[in-house]
């Protein structure tokens, strides 16, 4: 019995949700291990969307138990907000089916204020694409040791101590861009306000996750964002805040990284990103118009437009290494119906020179010039396809010549936004 890691393999936005819950059927608990609500994903169960930005997917099934790890900054108003929209469209979140690691760090609206600031001020030279809602702040706060994090609200004694000495920090930084000092009282009573909202789903998760372990509970792991967002191994500097590869799915959790069976990346079959970087393969015409209407390329959470473009099989192969994906789960294939040539990116040259993979420099990063192959497309539609005989005779040849690509086979293939539009290779649960 297998418990499994789902990650991103590109920028993100590949269709993890529709994974993770197709997954979560299969799981007792489903973990977010990293990130924060900067990040969503979409669910669309009987016809009904459930958008999340914090709470993992499987808490919209009945029976499945969510974890939100220590690798999550919370920005706990965003929680109550999330769990009561939810409330509305009939998921009741209770701690019977949500627990919340004691050791997460909180993102407080200073981590907010200070996003926008640094984002909007001229001195700042190129901007991020930050969402602005405090992320990088608060995993900064948990680096630098004098982050809030859930346990502090149990002791109101001791939180104001703790409190003044985040201010300490952050009071200095708001001087130096101009702005009002913020008082203890202010954060106190924002925290206040959410308190007994936070402390009943508290939890020792690291533990949490060892017990059901050894019950021999199956247990599946989520990621927020992509393999290229990560901080380390990512277009840096246009990243997020927080490790978004396999390996931090038991940093993130607690458990250790030999109870992690199965990784399956999510990829698109075709590229996507939101916001600032690099993107080799983009599409600034017809094509990547097509591709943005065809596939809703919209953000979950933000609304931002994503820029579109041709499949990076070089990227791709690169994150297949990193992450140590066993095998992908293929999304969006439907989009791509009715081309009539396709193509991939199957590495790059850079000033002249070929590589076989992104390069870590900024400069570089920007330099690089893709090498495509051309694939014939295939105008019959594979929108619902349930089976590999379903599908065109170019579709099949397409996903093949991936695998070959990126070093990894297609465990699932996913052909529209509905969970049972889904070609299962390789059950990641039965590793």
């Amino acid at each position: 019995m297998a418990n499994v890691v789902v990650v991103g393999s590109q920028w993100g936005d590949e269709g993890k949700g529709k994974i993770v819950d197709w997954l979560s059927e299969r799981a007792d608990l489903v973990v977010r291990f990293q990130g924060g609500h900067n990040a969503g994903h979409t669910l669309v169960i009987d016809g009904v969307s459930y958008k999340l930005s914090l709470l993992p997917s499987g808490v919209v099934r009945k029976g499945k138990m969510g974890v939100i790890g220590n690798g999550v900054v919370i920005d706990p108003h965003a929680l109550v907000a999330e769990i009561g929209r939810l409330a509305e469209q009939g998921v009741p979140i209770t701690p019977d089916n949500l627990r919340i690691a004691d050791n997460a760090t909180l993102i407080l609206s200073l981590h907010r204020e200070l996003d926008g600031l640094r984002e909007d001020a001229a001195s700042t030279g190129t901007k991020i694409g930050t969402t602005r809602r405090g992320i990088g702040p608060a995993y900064e706060d948990k680096v630098g040791r004098r982050a809030i994090r859930v346990m502090d609200l149990v002791n109101t004694d001791t939180l104001r101590g703790k409190i003044e000495r985040v201010l300490t920090h952050h009071n200095a930084l708001r001087k130096g861009l101009g702005e009002a000092e913020i008082s203890v009282d202010t954060i106190f009573d924002e925290l206040m306000a959410v308190r007994d909202d936070i402390l009943p789903f508290r939890e020792t998760v690291w533990k949490l996750l060892d017990d059901k372990r050894r019950a021999g509970k199956r247990i599946l792991f989520e990621g927020a964002q992509g393999t290229l967002l990560d901080i380390d191994h990512g277009t840096y500097p246009f990243v997020t805040s927080s490790n978004t590869v396999a390996g931090q799915a038991s940093a993130g959790s607690g458990l250790g990284p030999g109870s992690l069976n199965f990784v399956l990346g999510i990829t698109k079959a075709y590229t996507t990103r939101v916001g600032e970087g690099p993107f080799p393969t983009e599409q600034e015409n017809e094509i990547g118009q097509f591709l943005g209407e065809k596939g809703h390329e919209f953000g979950t959470v933000t609304g931002r437009k994503r820029r579109c473009g041709w499949f990076d099989a070089a990227l791709v192969r690169q994150s297949v290494s990193v992450n140590g994906i066993t095998g992908i789960a293929l999304t969006k294939l439907d989009v791509l119906d009715g081309m009539d040539e396709i193509k991939i990116c199957t590495g790059y040259t850079l000033d002249g020179e070929p590589m076989d993979h992104l390069p870590a420099a900024q400069g570089a990063q920007a330099r690089v010039v893709p090498v495509y192959e051309t694939l014939e497309g295939w105008h019959e539609p594979t929108v619902g396809a349930r089976s590999w005989a379903d599908l065109p005779a170019q579709a099949i040849k397409y996903v093949r010549r991936v695998e070959e690509l990126i070093g990894a086979p297609v465990a699932m293939l996913s052909t529209s936004p509905e969970r049972d539009d889904t070609i299962l290779v390789a059950d990641p649960f039965e590793d």
